[in-house]
């Protein structure tokens, strides 16, 4: 999986890493209604579907002859699929917003701001047989699901875990404090994910060490809450040697040792660990950040059958597995677990570990209306989190 994922990576992140600014949301809760019906049947595909989604997640065979799970489903649709590959979710909320797309995989931190946009619709999820099998604490949550309406499929899930070199960082860390109040001992060789929602880090790990703050959700802080994350931040940056939107590159920094510790995602680990590299990660006792990615259907798309047979389709237990090991992260469908190629892997990501999976706060597009449910106070939104990162990192 390792060299495969890596040439996945490095053609599609690497050539689209640099984040799009300007993509904030403001104003009230960031849910505004859409005025699209939901469907009540899936009628004959149109013949075409124009997807945008990470590297990884649409394979045809072209990276790799092994890995292809669109074929089957153009044969199987008579959907023709064309896709585009985006490597932010500031970059996937900018082209969607074009409605160029039918479909889109949407991290939490860009689906409220896609439903807020009106650039995506409800989904009827009882037209997908396969939801019913997706694992319950993915279904109707705050990045997905709004006003009890659904938005789409849940996908792959995974967390944004702490990875530290063996040799280098002793003892082995446990808690968060080694990319903050401990940084000074790694000064230059820590590394922070390139993002605003980087921020929301930084609120996990107040929560449990400041809790005079009263932060109750990292994704629903109070300009004042803000203010303490990003002086928190602020104090990292000092001792940061690099940021980092490209897995395969912080690997490579792990490599050549220009980094021993740092948040990571888990693939990033199993792609360090299969080049030799002496890392390991942990979970840390505050809990982390993590990310849910939905399949949701564009507004404007005029190909609505064709999308809600891929909706359908990747969320059923053949392409999920397949999706699941090749991407790295655990499938949204458990019945998946029983086709990947490692029978490990399902272990390895944690999937269906419900306690595990209780310690993620999931990536979600923080919006004025407070997601916490705070009505006496007023959030912080997307577009002041941009501002404050440009800020951290000066």
């Amino acid at each position: 999986m390792a060299p495969r994922m890596k040439a996945a990576l490095v053609a599609g992140v690497a050539a689209a890493a640099l984040a799009l600014a300007g993509c904030g949301t403001s104003g009230g809760g960031g849910a505004a209604p859409s005025a699209q019906p939901l469907k009540t049947e899936i009628g004959p595909g149109e013949g075409q579907l124009s997807i945008l989604a990470w590297p990884g997640y649409v394979e045809n065979g072209s990276n790799d002859p092994a890995v292809d799970w669109v074929t089957p489903f153009e044969k199987e649709t008579q959907c023709k699929v064309s896709f585009k590959p985006f490597g932010t979710s500031d970059e996937a909320v900018t082209l969607m917003r074009t409605g160029q797309y039918d479909v889109v995989s949407a991290s939490g931190d860009a689906s409220l701001r896609l439903i807020a946009g009106n650039n995506v619709e409800p989904v009827n999820t009882s037209l997908l047989k396969n939801y019913a099998d997706v694992y319950p604490f993915l279904k109707d949550k705050a990045w997905n699901t709004v006003d009890g309406k659904n938005y789409g499929m849940p996908h792959g899930w995974g967390a944004n875990l702490l990875m530290y070199s063996t040799d280098k960082v002793k003892p082995a860390p446990t808690s968060w404090s080694a990319v903050f109040d401990d940084a000074a001992k790694y000064s230059g060789k820590v590394t922070a994910y390139d993002s605003p929602i980087y921020i929301a880090d930084a609120a996990v790990y107040l929560m449990a060490h400041k809790p005079e703050l009263g932060i109750k959700n990292p994704y629903a802080l109070d300009k004042d809450q803000l203010a303490a994350a990003v002086d928190l931040l602020k104090q990292q940056r000092k001792h940061v040697g690099e940021y980092w939107s490209d897995v395969v590159k912080e690997v490579q920094a792990f490599a050549g040792g220009s980094t021993v510790v740092g948040t990571t995602w888990q693939v990033g680990a199993n792609i360090a660990a299969a080049d030799g590299t002496k890392v390991a990660t942990v979970l840390p006792d505050e809990g982390a950040t993590g990310w849910s990615d939905t399949w949701m259907i564009g507004a404007q798309s005029k190909n609505k059958n064709c999308a809600y047979k891929w909706l359908d389709y990747i969320a059923s237990p053949k392409a999920n597995a397949a999706v699941a090991e090749y991407f790295g992260e655990s499938p949204a469908n458990p019945k998946a677990c029983e086709l990947t190629k490692d029978k490990k892997h399902c272990e390895t990501y944690h999937s269906g570990d419900a306690a595990y999976a209780e310690k993620i706060w999931y990536w979600t597009t923080p919006v004025a209306e407070c997601l916490d449910g705070r009505k006496d106070a007023k959030c912080t939104d997307y577009s002041e989190w941009t501002k404050a990162w440009t800020e951290i990192k000066g």
